[in-house]
């Protein structure tokens, strides 16, 4: 009776709860599921002369998420990045010597190449495939530390929780009480979860025993049995490399067709290249970007473009995209949202009947069990469950049959892009690098001054780190260093991958699990949560105290992530001395990487698209982050570009701000302090000329951002020390751009239009972050707003690419001219051009 009375209990609190909290727009007290969608609440406060403060959904979340992190601080935090799991036990047990080595291994050159993941082997390469089968049972970890093993910690838990839930007796309860107490659905809750772990128990003919067993066929995993190693330079891999210059011929003709110009007139060095990006944002940044590709694919624009890029929601846009359930055509993936985002991903009974029932567990366990089982140092958390209920709700078609297992792994998405037939797909991550503060070195002194003075530092130099993962190669900037994508997920050792006894490796990390990384936005730092409900807590009566408390611990905060990021095997592991000297210390120390939300550094993937060699000539923003002007990404991004000196980015650009930075007058009223009169005369001099070169400089920037707006930058050489060149903001009619112009800009942010009524990124409740429920009417709304803010600057776009395709055009008509030039006049000096017949060997 005790997990009854507990039950009881806790549904009398959360009812209490409920009653004190009144929806703003109706009296009526509604007792909502976890599952709704977002809306606003009333505070009400115990006097009853004090205003009501309202309280979104969202901001609930977070409130709860700071009240776990608070118990959270209280008790030992276990590292993820470090010394792995099986380095703290005993070297024999952990090393690989330990494994079965009497099956013969693999012959890999008997393997066809991963380019074609899904084709039917034969011959000696058949008979491999069944020898995989027979020794798979073998590769997994010994007896004596299964009891430590991630899969026998997941069973642990797994087994416990469906014991708690399986011990209330439901029959024994009266039906009035237990209506009141609990969803119908609670009740069918342990079968679901009895099937769930019959399947899961790893038995003889259980799911996971043919999951593990095909983890092991090279018939269907071909990249098993390829040797992967890392690529240590800051270069395009040659797969990028020959789709670029493919693609080009493609954009060729989407280029004539959208600028209404005959294909046999354009010459291909004078294509610009054009990138697309996605926002973050959640179901508003998947459901707001596929209509803004829509509109974007309808007047032509989008096959004219070489790369898109995602950052959190637009990357599961992304992933939707190229697979088999969009086809490459967003209206075909708008469909498919309207059927399957009109119920919450975490609503239980869809969700467990996908993960219990056939085809569907197979298709979505797969990746989870094989990283249990094949990573001993694996950490499987709420991220990966996270991923596994986004992929319930994305990655299977309606009506839940018609699955393909093609879509689980990102490398197959070079079928769709091969031969330049369709833009190269970006995703995004982030790693936070936090450098520990007992980092003192040896010859430092342990005084309290020296230990605030290295905090200080451990501070200042916490920054991300961007990875990126297209179909051919994970790559980080900083590290300088990728590997094949259809190696993402095993793991590496001194540059080479470390395969199993058997000669093979584990499968592709599949695309459920990736979801959650791109998405998990709730890995955020306390700092992040608390900047989201700061502007509540001020506004609560008595809370401005607990307000400066907390601003003045931001530093500790900034440094915490309540919910640890999911990880990969870190593939740079021993590799020091071999990277960047830059590369931070813990790299070579972890063994594992923890990726999460890019939108945690940048919300906008613009960093990825100025990477050197992919040399992006237009660039095509649209913005559905939360609040496109506070956020202002695009300034977040002049940092990026200053530091790493990024010749034609348009400095300046993004939001007009309407007061200047606290921090900048602070500066400028102390360098105004005079020494002497003379200095005041002086300054006051000076003063005035840099008024008047400020309000030259910022003439036209002034007005607020429309639906559309262009940006020029400059590739104008300066000195080291002085100012950027001021981007141009295109408004009015467009000229041919300078030949020193750079990169174009195109900034479509996502806001209401007066032109569709009824929906407001910034009002209306269905748009929020945190809301997991689309209807088919809100889908529609969302197209509709997408449509009318891209008609809005349609042809403004248009013109912008014009003016670069004839700004490259006459740059290489004029380049070729001087050439012919160079030529004629070395000809005469030689006399091979002049009177007729002088200068030749027969005359």
């Amino acid at each position: 009776m005790l997990p009854l009375r507990r039950a009881v209990q806790c549904r009398l609190y959360m009812t209490r709860t409920e009653l004190s909290l009144r929806q703003s727009r109706t009296s009526a007290v509604r007792f909502r599921q976890p599952w709704a969608r977002t809306t606003n609440y009333r505070l009400i406060s115990s006097s009853s002369t004090s205003k009501p403060t309202y309280i979104s959904g969202r901001a609930k979340i977070i409130l709860v998420v700071l009240s776990l992190a608070t118990l959270y601080s209280t008790r030992p935090r276990q590292r993820t990045e470090g010394p792995s799991k099986s380095s703290l036990r005993n070297d024999s047990e952990s090393d690989q010597s330990r494994w079965p080595t009497s099956k013969p291994s693999i012959d890999k050159s008997a393997v066809n190449d991963a380019e074609t993941p899904h084709k039917e082997l034969s011959g000696t390469a058949a008979r491999h495939r069944d020898l995989v089968r027979d020794t798979a049972r073998h590769s997994s970890r010994p007896p004596d530390e299964d009891a430590y093993s991630p899969w026998a910690t997941f069973q642990s838990k797994f087994t416990a929780a469906q014991d708690t839930i399986a011990s209330i007796k439901w029959a024994s309860i009266p039906d009035t009480i237990s209506d009141f107490v609990v969803p119908d659905w609670v009740r069918v809750l342990p079968d679901y979860l009895t099937k769930l772990q019959r399947e899961l128990s790893m038995a003889t003919g259980s799911l996971s025993d043919e999951i593990w067993d095909e983890a092991h066929d090279a018939g269907i995993n071909p990249e098993i049995v390829r040797d992967a190693v890392v690529r240590i330079s800051d270069s395009l891999c040659p797969e990028e490399v020959a789709f670029v210059r493919d693609r080009k011929q493609v954009a060729r003709t989407a280029l004539a067709k959208y600028l209404d110009i005959a294909e046999a007139d354009i010459n291909i060095d004078d294509v610009p290249t054009i990138a697309i990006c996605g926002s973050g944002g959640g179901l508003r940044a998947l459901v707001a970007g596929a209509s803004s590709y829509l509109s974007a694919e309808e007047a032509g624009l989008f096959d004219c473009a070489t790369y898109i890029a995602g950052v959190s929601g637009s990357c599961w846009l992304q992933a939707l995209y190229y697979s088999s359930l969009g086809g490459r055509r967003f209206d075909r993936l708008v469909d498919h949202l309207k059927a399957r985002i009109g119920v919450h991903i975490a609503f239980p009974p869809p969700a467990l009947a996908l993960l219990s029932t056939a085809p569907t567990n197979k298709f979505l366990l797969s990746g989870i069990v094989e990283r249990l089982k094949g990573d001993p140092d694996v950490d499987v958390g709420l991220v990966d469950i996270y991923g596994l209920l986004l992929a319930a709700r994305l990655m299977v078609p309606k009506g839940d049959l018609g699955i393909n297992d093609a879509d689980l792994k990102v490398s197959n998405q070079r079928e769709y892009i091969d031969k330049g037939r369709n833009p190269l797909p970006i995703y995004t991550a982030v790693r936070h690098e936090i450098p520990p503060e007992d980092a003192i070195s040896a010859d430092e002194d342990s005084t309290a001054a020296s230990a605030e003075r290295i905090k200080k530092t451990a501070i200042e130099e916490a920054w991300f780190q961007w990875f990126e993962i297209t179909p051919y190669e994970l790559w980080c900037e900083e590290l300088q260093a990728g590997i094949p994508t259809w190696a993402t997920g095993r793991r590496f050792d001194k540059g080479r991958n470390v395969m199993g006894s058997n000669g093979a490796a584990l499968p592709e990390l599949r695309i459920p699990m990736l979801l959650g990384i791109w998405g998990s936005a709730f890995c955020a730092t306390l700092s992040h949560y608390y900047r989201e409900i700061r502007p509540v807590v001020k506004g609560l009566t008595g809370f401005g105290g607990l307000d400066e408390l907390i601003e003045g611990r931001d530093d500790d905060l900034i440094r915490v992530h309540p919910i640890t990021p999911a990880s990969i095997p870190n593939y740079v592991l021993g590799l020091e001395g071999r990277l960047p000297a830059t590369c931070p210390e813990s790299i070579w120390r972890s063994s594992h990487l923890q990726l999460m939300d890019a939108g945690m550094s940048n919300n906008l993937p613009i960093y990825p698209l100025l990477r050197p060699g992919r040399d992006v000539d237009v660039l095509v923003a649209f913005d559905a982050s939360a609040d496109v002007k506070t956020d202002n990404w695009l300034a977040v991004a002049d940092g990026y570009a200053r530091q790493r000196g990024i010749k034609g980015w348009p400095i300046g650009v993004g939001w007009p701000r309407s007061d200047a930075d606290h921090a900048a007058n602070v500066e400028q009223l102390e360098a105004a302090q005079a020494a002497s009169s003379s200095d005041a005369t002086a300054k006051l001099a000076g003063a005035k000329d840099d008024q008047q070169a400020q309000r030259q400089r910022s003439s036209g920037d002034a007005a607020e951002l429309g639906y559309c707006t262009v940006w020029v930058g400059s590739t104008e050489e300066r000195s080291a020390d002085g100012e950027p060149p001021r981007s141009k903001r295109m408004d009015g009619d467009w000229k041919q751009l300078d030949d020193d112009a750079g990169i174009t800009l195109i900034y479509f942010p996502f806001m209401a239009n007066d032109k569709v009524e009824g929906v407001d990124p910034m009002k209306s409740d269905f748009m929020s972050t945190w809301n997991f429920v689309y209807t088919p009417d809100d889908i529609d709304k969302v197209v509709a707003l997408a449509r009318a803010n891209f008609e809005e600057g349609k042809e403004q776009t248009k013109a912008a690419v014009r003016a670069v395709y004839e700004r490259k055009k006459k740059i290489r008509e004029r380049r070729e001219w001087q050439d012919k030039m160079d030529r004629r006049r070395r000809k005469t000096r030689l006399g091979l051009v002049g009177k007729i017949g002088e200068g030749d060997h027969f005359s």
